[in-house]
């Protein structure tokens, strides 16, 4: 009760934690001195020879061994509070309380059900628990544990069916909460662990940098320019990226493995003992105890001891999450990767694409090429210009969807501040659309270099500024930030007020943080757009003078060219887009 009450934010973390340690332990200890009572000579009555233990014996022994468990864990967690690695209040998330809700929901059904089948078909109470658990997980072990009245039978209609219901529920939860919770935190690990691991091998006199145990990559400042420069932080954050998050899913999928293995062999060893009357081997066991997993259930063999059924139930309870985490890892691994396969082998064979089988073998070479970049020593091209050609390609492109009305009055009064504002209003108020769309993207977009520089350009940080900029650093310092915020970029300021300067292979990389891109450049974008508003309303006639990042200018810039005068054309009115038409045809002097 303290626990929940906590929980609820009705008893603080102070009062309630101690009670729940000191109450989880003292029920740990009573459990323990009850079964040792409940088998010393004390309670036995009969010869030894026929002193049996029952179910609920061994249910104390896994109730006590719960207790303990948890109350060592809360014990942790109190330290981890007062040392500042948690907060103190448990702050529960909607998925987080679902998850409790439908777990206590689930094991309720099953105990309440257990009740009327032993009441409708003369079981004891936790033969009954044994015979809901192997029903409502689809196993269907069978042996002496079947409805045999026609109660009992016409129960089961809506019982099994409300059963697997909830397990299905409680399965999504965890896939939900549980896997998305420790992929973040995975990500976040294995990423700060290669990129410093990248850093580290930078070789300055051979001007490589490591990537990969058998792959170097060209990395030297020399003769770039500040924009070609984080250009290339950018491709290695990108490599580090991809390199980081392979791991991840491959370290899931042996973790996982690994897990549901003991799972198997060791239940099956527990099993094995539990039923040496039925003589058991140890494969039969273990034949019992994957049928019983994979929910097969042939039913020919079946726990008779009271030790195994106990056992059993909270064996197949653990199983549930297990299954639920390896399924998901080799979703994102094993079994995407087949399907990927199968399709490929179909466009080649039976299904070809809608580009033909020479298309399709063109792109695969494509491809398979695709490390290219990784092993060409020295030689990683820097498209001059490529990032302020895409950054005035995206404005043109609403440029095209509209003409702007108050920034052409604006320019036609000759006030091109006004104008400028007014269509840098516009430009982020279509970008917000644009990340809105791209926020449920799946899988979540990435954005090239180009992408990221025109955002940043409309966010006021202009890649081009070196004094935003600073030095890839391996490690951050933890004498200043013990624990860096990670991903803030040109978010909040640093210790001496000012605006944090950040390299995209650094600890506040955009490209490090939790957040996908899309949230994280919508975020600033909000902020910009608060910012402007602000500004607009501000009073201060200095607020009023300050240029926005972008103006009408560079595209009447672009448009300009030697043969034609284009940028008269825009002022009277011409879409960019018919501009482009009569250039190619040549004819936009006529």
């Amino acid at each position: 009760m303290s626990l929940l009450l906590n929980m609820a934010r009705r008893l603080s973390f102070a009062i309630a934690q101690p009670i729940t340690i000191v109450g989880w332990f003292i029920s740990s200890v009573l459990l323990i001195v009850l079964v040792a009572l409940a088998s010393s000579s004390t309670f036995r009555t009969q010869p030894m020879q026929e002193h049996a233990l029952t179910q609920a014996y061994y249910y104390g022994i896994i109730a006590a061994g719960l207790y303990c468990i948890i109350a060592l864990l809360m014990i942790v967690t109190v330290v981890g509070a007062y040392r500042g690695h948690y907060p103190k209040e448990f702050r529960l998330t909607t998925p987080q309380r679902t998850l409790m809700l439908q777990t206590i929901s689930f094991m309720v059904y099953i105990l309440l059900g257990a009740l009327v089948y032993s009441k409708v078909e003369g079981w004891q109470y936790l033969d009954a628990v044994y015979w809901a658990d192997f029903t409502l997980f689809t196993i269907g072990i069978g042996g002496e544990y079947v409805p045999k009245t026609h109660t009992g039978r016409s129960l089961l209609f809506p019982y099994a069916i409300g059963g697997m219901v909830m397990v299905g529920l409680v399965i999504g939860s965890i896939r939900s909460l549980v896997l998305q919770r420790g992929k973040e935190k995975m990500s976040a690990r294995f990423m700060e662990t290669k990129r410093q691991s990248v850093l580290s091998s930078l070789n300055g006199e051979e001007r490589t940098i490591r990537v990969g145990l058998f792959e170097k990559i060209n990395f030297s400042e020399k003769g770039l320019s500040e924009s070609q420069r984080r250009e290339q932080e950018f491709r290695v954050m990108r490599i580090v990226q991809e390199k980081a998050e392979r791991t991840r899913k491959y370290f899931s999928l042996a973790t996982s493995s690994i897990a549901a293995f003991l799972l198997w062999f060791l239940g099956a060893l527990v099993f094995m003992h539990a039923e040496k009357p039925q003589g058991w081997s140890y494969f039969v066991s273990l034949y019992f105890a994957y049928t019983s997993l994979l929910t097969i259930g042939y039913g020919d063999y079946a726990l008779s001891s009271n030790s195994g059924k106990p056992f059993f139930v909270f064996w197949s309870l653990l199983a549930v999450p297990t299954l639920t985490i390896l399924i998901s890892n080799m979703g994102d691994t094993l079994i995407k990767a087949f399907k990927d396969f199968t399709i490929w082998v179909g466009s080649l064979t039976v299904l070809p694409s809608d580009h033909g089988v020479r298309s399709t073998l063109r792109t695969s070479i494509q491809r398979m090429d695709i490390g290219k970049l990784h092993k060409e020593n020295g030689k990683e091209e820097h498209a001059t210009g490529a990032t302020e050609q895409t950054t005035l390609d995206r404005l043109t492109e609403h440029i095209e969807e509209d003409e702007l009305r108050e920034a052409q009055e604006a320019g036609e009064h000759g006030d091109t501040l006004e104008r400028d504002t007014h269509f840098y209003h516009y430009v982020l108020a279509k970008e917000f659309r644009q990340l809105m769309r791209d926020i449920d993207a799946s899988p979540p977009k990435q954005y090239t270099y180009q992408e990221w520089s025109y955002y940043l350009r409309l966010f006021g940080k202009d890649e081009t500024d070196a004094s935003c900029h600073r030095k890839p650093q391996a490690k951050h310092d933890r004498s200043k930030h013990k624990y860096p915020n990670l991903g803030v970029a040109d978010g909040g300021d640093n210790e001496n007020g000012g605006p944090y300067t950040w390299s995209w292979l650094g600890v506040r990389s955009p490209l490090m943080g939790n957040k996908t891109e899309a949230q994280w450049l919508l975020e600033r974008l909000a902020a910009t757009l608060e910012r402007e508003m602000r500004r607009m309303r501000s009073t201060d006639p200095k607020e009023h003078k300050k240029p926005p990042p972008i103006s009408m200018t560079d595209l009447r810039t672009k448009y300009s060219s030697p043969r034609s005068d284009s940028q008269q054309l825009l002022e009277k009115g011409l879409s960019a887009a018919e501009v482009r038409r009569r250039q190619r045809n040549g004819d936009s002097g006529r």
